[in-house]
């Protein structure tokens, strides 16, 4: 069944009662605690229009850090250029610019969530990698990051290989961090060539109870 969140409460259902697709519940405001919360609890939200729509899905396809591929193309890129990844100094235009990316398929990146994941970012609980060409940002990736758990959010390229880049770079500073996981949400090939793959939300919920103590 899906829930109906209590505006006032930041309660979250089991969420071993998602639907098969992954909804879990409805409601709610995007706070930084409730945001939390979900996270904590293998949630997030995911809606183009309101109300919040929160999802859980049943399998999780996540990419272990160590585990991230890189091929034999993306090595001999990666030795030549002279593109320079940085961490959390353009979170907003990070975001923003994967928001501009989608918005004319559609987007679930509205003002709402730019905002909220904006006071996010300025409370320590997200987090974004950008690759810079010179002064220019051509690509990048934001997400929520909490204890050792990152749970990424998307991603934006405007040069090939921008967004691998990022990815590789956050997932070698993740690896060394002993980060548990990088939470990708949803399956894309892009995402299982470098690495990803599907676990059980069991062995999701062990992780995230056993990394993602807030710190």
């Amino acid at each position: 069944m899906i829930y109906r969140l209590d505006d006032e409460l930041n309660i979250f259902p089991p969420p071993e009662d998602a639907e098969e697709d992954g909804l879990l519940a409805v409601g709610g405001d995007l706070s930084p605690a409730r945001l939390v919360n979900a996270y904590l609890h293998g949630i997030f939200p995911w809606y183009n229009e309101p109300p919040v729509l929160w999802w859980c899905p049943k399998e999780r396809f996540v990419i272990f850090p160590r585990e991230i591929h890189i091929s034999a193309s993306m090595k001999k890129f990666m030795r030549k250029t002279d593109w320079e990844v940085r961490f959390d100094t353009a979170f907003p235009e990070v975001m923003h610019a994967c928001r501009q990316l989608r918005e004319q398929e559609g987007t679930w990146i509205n003002d709402d969530m730019e905002e909220a994941y904006g006071r996010l970012f300025q409370l320590g609980y997200a987090s974004s990698a950008e690759v810079w060409d010179g002064g220019r940002l051509i690509g990048g990736l934001y997400g929520v990051r909490i204890g050792r758990c990152f749970f990424g959010e998307s991603m934006f390229s405007k040069a090939p290989n921008a967004s691998k880049l990022a990815l590789i770079r956050l997932a070698q500073v993740l690896a060394e961090a002993e980060f548990a996981f990088i939470d990708c949400q949803f399956h894309t090939d892009h995402l299982e060539s470098m690495g990803g793959r599907y676990i059980s939300l069991k062995e999701y919920t062990e992780l995230v109870r056993k990394y993602g103590i807030p710190g």
